[in-house]
């Protein structure tokens, strides 16, 4: 990533840590859940600890964009796979969560700032199928 969309990223990062953890992991599930239904059972039936592992998973990734610890991403990424999560599902979430930062950034969303945050999947999808 170039130094400018790091900071797009961590600054509409930042917006969307206003939104209540319970609102954002729900918008985000129900997107992705919505579109691929077939990946719902990977899931616990009770969502509210998994909102809190999304918002803490990606403000930590976030936080660290500067100066990315990639074998922390790669374990994050390997641990998803004992949940039965493949390759084709990060970019299913990828997709879900564009989805989301778009509606939850409203006018604050823009050409630049989708590329910022697409390129911040890619390079995270990436680095979580490397091998350990």
């Amino acid at each position: 990533m170039f130094p400018d969309q790091i900071k797009i990223v961590k600054r509409t990062w930042k917006i969307m840590m206003g939104v209540d953890p319970d609102l954002l992991g729900d918008t985000f599930y129900s997107k992705l859940f919505t579109d691929h239904p077939e990946i719902k059972p990977l899931f616990p039936k009770d969502m509210s600890a998994q909102y809190v592992k999304l918002r803490e998973m990606m403000t930590s990734i976030i936080l660290k964009l500067d100066n990315p610890d990639f074998q922390e991403i790669i374990d994050m990424g390997w641990s998803q796979t004992g949940y039965g999560v493949k390759s084709a599902h990060f970019e299913m979430a990828g997709n879900a969560m564009i989805w989301m930062l778009k509606k939850g950034l409203g006018t604050e969303w823009n050409e630049q700032t989708e590329k910022a945050w697409v390129t911040c999947f890619l390079e995270i999808a990436d680095a979580m199928h490397q091998p350990l």
